[in-house]
């Protein structure tokens, strides 16, 4: 061990005839902990709110979104599926056609956005399919396999909209279109009575509570628009090629047509997360700060405290680096058993916070629970952020250490 790591380390070892130096050294530990281990545990959450709300984002839609430049509407829409599945990185498409209604249950209602799909397309760009929780998605097919007649048309829900309703598997709903008929009372709305055979959760709100899924030839009938899809939905092979893809999609389509990828359409919610891990970073870090003023000021006192002994050993040959160094170390050993103490803490918190789950209000963060994802990356930057702090402090204290002459020091001794 080095002469002045040595010295550093006796120094917090022995006991001090002026206690109030120990007590400021023991805050700047717990201060370094506790700004460590917040950092950590926000980071940590800050994370896996981000991550969550990506895989659900993600899972539950399609990679990119082809729609009309006019929004008018796709029609011939089979051979331009056929022509844009042959683009390189595309694994699967589905078309879909979207709309707003009202679906009402005797006195409850609610507004909804209508997905019309094809069953067998739509598994492979969407997850909301695979994640029933009541009833099936098999009436949605064209041919329903499970023998049971249904005398209206199928209609799957997400759970808070069902739970808005009232509704449940087997119940009627009803549900009214704006885009009417033109008659000579004036323009009715078109209604139609649909049948929930299915209730799906696939954990974000905004799904689970707007989202209802009927069949594509159902939906053209309800928005009288035989044969007209509103946007073609499109899986890749690797979601971050989704810019470059959009673009080699619309040559593809041709003029008219518009290629939406998903970090487009959910470009605000991503930014408002990454300003926010900023700002939390920034706010907690000045606990950091707060305890690398205890270290100054407990070094302080230690300069004043030894000043004999400093004074001794450079009497005996020990350089003001040296003398510097010794100090340095003594705020490094500080900040670095805070740093290790709070990085323990905080990976134990967020591991015991992922695993018994804390419950949000889906309605306010989207997701039902606070997610945890601690990264290796996070402890390292946060642990150089500590130590980079705690160093600064150091430099004040140790600088008048090292400027202390063994002959006035001594004098009166």
């Amino acid at each position: 061990m080095r002469f002045e790591l040595f010295i550093a380390a006796r120094y917090l070892r022995a006991r001090r005839r002026q206690r109030v130096v120990g007590l400021v050294t023991g805050l700047s530990v717990i201060g370094i902990a506790a700004g460590v281990a917040s950092l950590i545990i926000a980071l940590a959450i800050t994370n896996g709110m981000r991550r969550d709300l990506q895989d659900r984002l993600v899972g539950a839609t399609a990679h990119i979104q082809m729609m009309r430049s006019a929004g008018d509407g796709i029609r011939d829409w089979r051979p331009l599926l056929d022509r844009l599945q042959h683009v390189d990185h595309v694994t699967a498409i589905a078309p879909g056609l979207y709309g707003q209604v009202l679906i009402s249950r005797g006195a409850r209602s609610g507004g909804a956005l209508i997905q019309g799909i094809i069953p067998a397309n739509e598994r492979t760009v969407g997850t909301l399919l695979s994640s029933m929780t009541k009833g099936s998605a098999a009436e949605l097919e064209p041919q329903a396999t499970t023998g049971t007649v249904i005398a209206t048309p199928p209609l799957v829900l997400g759970h808070d909209l069902a739970d808005t309703l009232g509704a449940q598997v087997g119940d009627t709903v009803l549900v009214t279109s704006p885009q009417g008929e033109l008659t000579p009372l004036g323009l009715v709305p078109r209604y139609q009575k649909f049948t929930v055979v299915g209730i799906f959760t696939s954990g974000f709100y905004q799904y689970d509570n707007a989202y209802a899924l009927m069949r594509l030839t159902d939906a053209q009938r309800l928005f009288s628009e035989p044969d007209l899809i509103s946007v073609i939905n499109i899986k890749l092979d690797d979601l971050y090629r989704a810019p470059q893809v959009a673009r080699a999609l619309e040559q593809s389509a041709g003029p008219g047509f518009q290629a939406i990828t998903w970090m487009e359409q959910n470009r605000e919610l991503f930014r408002a997360l990454k300003l926010e891990q900023y700002v939390t970073f920034i706010v907690l870090a000045l606990i950091v700060v707060i305890a690398a003023l205890n270290i100054l000021i407990a070094l302080t006192m230690m300069v004043m405290e030894k000043t004999r002994d400093i004074a001794v050993m450079m009497s005996f040959g020990v350089s003001p680096a040296q003398v510097r160094r010794i100090f340095l170390w003594q705020g490094l050993l500080i900040s670095a058993v805070g740093t290790v103490m709070g990085t323990v803490v905080g990976y134990i918190a967020s591991i015991a916070g992922s695993h018994f789950r804390i419950s949000l209000d889906a309605s306010v963060y989207s997701i039902g629970y606070l997610p945890f994802a601690p990264r290796v990356v996070d402890a390292v930057i946060v642990g150089s952020v500590s130590l980079g702090i705690s160093l600064l402090a150091t430099l004040y204290p140790s600088r008048n250490a090292a400027s202390i002459l063994p002959a006035e020091a001594l004098r009166y001794e």
